[in-house]
């Protein structure tokens, strides 16, 4: 059987978690909490706080530093910090108020808007990571940055700076994610960016996803992913099949992330609030289809932030799979069989990126 990449360091499930607001627009530090304490319990193994889904441009230093801060002293998984701006000096100062308060690590994004060189994406990444000794994930992102983080660029900062760890790769090239992995040293990691992306990229050696639609699918994301390690390809073709329109709901050009994510946490009942402007408030037929699609997808009410109970922890039906490790395969792991999803879901018609 072929050795498939292990679960990352941060887990293979990580959601980029939505920031809730109050009626009035302030940070719901409360809500986030709430939130994170639900999601880790309902398959998210690590939580990306403050990142593009979590609405970091309209955040300020403070209420960054209060939800990390928050989060990372009320849930047991990984916490990474957005702490990326298209601004270098903010970047580093963000990235050393991070240090210290609990976070597992920090997510930088490639500046936007500014358009730096290669060379100047590479002065940028390396300041930032030598600020701080806590692991770096980097996020290409070019559909919404204007710029490319070039694989030679991504593998130079790989080799030459010893805390860049990662990258979250949501460039849509399968290719050049492909070459990255194939030439990187030992331990660093990709993680899909794309959720649509996620088992194309599995496919060439990545170690997971950090997903939007783990807010509302992050079980079967997770059982998509273990069938894929444990070698049953098959199977997780055809979960990853069964996910598509639950995936394709987190964004559209009428409503785009993360106005869907925010609408399915109010439909579940979770904390979420609306979005500051300039994403805004929803519209009233955005939340109609959060309702049905939760429907269409069963999902449970949250009706508690604790984990779910033992009898619950077990997919109905699951099924005994090896579960792929390094060295090969090894152990036992409760898969699910792929849920048959047919929510009435908008399709994108762009990227869905987190």
């Amino acid at each position: 059987m072929p050795t498939f990449a292990p679960p990352g360091r941060f887990g293979t499930v990580v959601t980029a978690m939505i920031t809730p607001f109050g009626e009035d627009g302030s940070l719901d530090v409360d809500g986030a909490v709430t939130l994170a304490r639900w999601l880790a319990a309902h398959g998210s193994d690590g939580l990306v706080l403050a990142g593009t889904t979590g609405e970091s441009s309209v955040l300020d230093d403070e209420e960054k530093v209060a939800l990390w801060e928050a989060v990372a002293g009320a849930v047991t998984v990984p916490v990474v910090a957005g702490t990326g701006s298209n601004d270098t000096a903010h970047s580093v100062r963000l990235t050393r108020l991070a240090q210290g308060i609990g976070v597992s690590g920090v997510l930088v994004v490639a500046p936007y808007y500014n358009r730096p060189s290669q060379h100047g994406l590479r002065q940028h990444f390396t300041a930032v990571a030598e600020a701080t000794d806590l692991p770096v994930i980097l996020y290409d992102v070019p559909v919404r940055t204007g710029r490319r983080i070039a694989p030679d660029t991504l593998l130079g900062l790989a080799r030459d700076v010893p805390n860049i760890v990662a990258v979250k790769d949501a460039a849509a090239d399968v290719v050049s994610a492909s070459r990255v992995v194939a030439a990187a040293p030992a331990g660093f990691e990709l993680y899909s960016g794309d959720d649509g992306y996620t088992l194309p990229l599995l496919a060439v050696g990545a170690v997971g996803a950090i997903s939007v639609a783990s807010h509302w699918v992050g079980r079967a994301m997770g059982d998509m992913i273990a069938r894929f390690r444990a070698g049953d390809v098959a199977g997780a073709a055809a979960a990853n099949a069964a996910l598509l329109d639950a995936v394709a709901f987190q964004s559209c050009d009428a409503t785009p992330n993360p106005l869907p994510a925010k609408a399915v946490c109010r439909a579940l009942g979770l904390p979420a609030g609306q979005c500051r402007l300039p994403m805004g408030t929803a519209p009233a037929e955005l939340d109609d289809r959060a309702r049905r699609l939760a429907a269409a997808l069963d999902l449970e009410p949250a009706t508690s932030t604790g984990a779910p109970p033992a009898a619950a922890s077990r997919a109905p039906g699951a099924v005994d799979v090896p579960s792929a490790t390094a060295d090969g395969p090894s152990g036992a792991t409760a898969v699910a069989p792929p849920p048959a999803v047919r929510p009435e879901a908008q399709r994108t018609s762009g990227s869905s990126v987190v």
